[in-house]
């Protein structure tokens, strides 16, 4: 009787794992349904694209399990948006709103708002977008006890860049380096973005600061000086270092912008100083490397002619490669760092629309 009984208790605490689901021999998870329906919150699309000055909707909407209704009406709704940061760790407020009251955070003051096209609807609304708004989004819905969240991640038009100062090459520490990209009209560009540079070309052998933190660089050639010539195309990872002491170059990331770029047609070569104030007396200001990239990426610029940049460089973009003017490949021809007050070239400038 208890050898029978002894059997019995095995079978009903020993249960066979499902032939299809061999993940689960392991770790059994117990689902317990409270009653009432779930609350559900749902992004329509995971990635949405726009560029820098546009608008833009972040999708997100609630929802009661196996219901069609909104909410209970038991409880206010209460509707979260939060940027991530890379790590996940750490999040930056962006809207919360909770009936009739609404409060938005930071840089995105004035400039977000709820769609709210249905009851169930907690899509955000970004105006005047920035090049910082750039990342992942998170939608959280708060009805009393429930929550639920969905991620959208925005994407933004753009090129990413290398930048070094005149000092040289490895002459950036971390924070440095994320003004010297402001500097040039643009910001640090993501690990996400400069992937997306690499797929589409981008070969370049000095490491840079991104924006988490890390050091990494792009090479679609393989070669000796940068990984050896045998290994595989992709991303090098230098890994993460100190933001004070470390120093490299840094990846920066622009978008398109508000105003004109252009080449000015001027008499005579000029000094640093002269083709600054060329580009005043037109009505404009000398251009900044983001400038240059924007327009010779995402508008085709070319021109042949080496011009003053505002950090004190000399380039010129090449949309298509010909005889003496980048035969190889489109790209924007870096010069230098001429002497400001002897050598002379032409100069590019930029006049922002109102």
């Amino acid at each position: 009787m208890k050898s029978l009984l002894f059997l019995v208790l095995i079978s009903v605490c020993w249960a066979e794992p499902h032939p299809g689901n061999s993940s689960l021999e392991h770790e059994r998870i117990v689902h317990i349904q409270e009653n009432g329906p779930r609350l559900l919150v749902v992004a329509e699309q995971a990635k949405i694209f726009s560029h820098r000055g546009g608008n833009v909707t972040l999708p997100c909407k609630f929802y009661h399990e196996h219901t069609s209704t909104a909410g209970s009406g038991a409880h206010k709704i209460r509707v979260k948006w939060t940027k991530l940061t890379y790590d996940y760790l750490k999040e930056v407020d962006v809207f919360v709103a909770m009936g009739h009251h609404r409060k938005s955070y930071g840089s995105y003051q004035g400039r977000v708002s709820l769609r709210e096209s249905s009851e169930n609807d907690a899509s955000l609304v970004i105006t005047s977008l920035m090049l910082e708004d750039y990342g992942r989004y998170k939608c959280e819905v708060i009805e009393g006890l429930e929550d639920d969240t969905a991620v959208v991640t925005l994407n933004l038009e753009g090129v990413v860049f290398p930048y070094s100062p005149r000092l040289g090459r490895y002459n950036l520490n971390f924070h440095e380096a994320q003004r010297a990209c402001v500097e040039q009209d643009s910001v640090i560009a993501s690990f996400d973005q400069l992937y997306d540079a690499w797929r589409s070309g981008l070969d370049w052998c000095n490491a840079g600061w991104l924006s988490d933190g890390s050091v990494q660089y792009p090479i679609t050639k393989p070669r000796e000086p940068c990984g050896g010539k045998n290994t595989v195309p992709g991303i090098r990872n230098y890994g993460f270092w100190d933001k004070d002491k470390s120093r490299y170059d840094v990846f920066c990331f622009t978008s398109n912008f508000n105003g004109r770029f252009y080449y000015l047609i001027h008499p005579t070569k000029l000094t640093y100083d002269e083709a600054v104030q060329a580009c005043l007396k037109d009505g404009s200001q000398i251009a900044k490397v983001g400038q240059i990239f924007a327009a010779w990426k995402l508008l085709g610029y070319d021109r042949c002619d080496a011009g003053w940049l505002a950090d004190g460089s000399v380039r010129y973009p090449i949309s298509r490669p010909r005889k003496r003017c980048s035969p190889s490949e489109a790209a924007v021809r870096f010069v230098g760092f001429p002497d400001k007050k002897h050598k002379l070239y032409g100069v590019y400038c930029f006049r922002a629309y109102n």
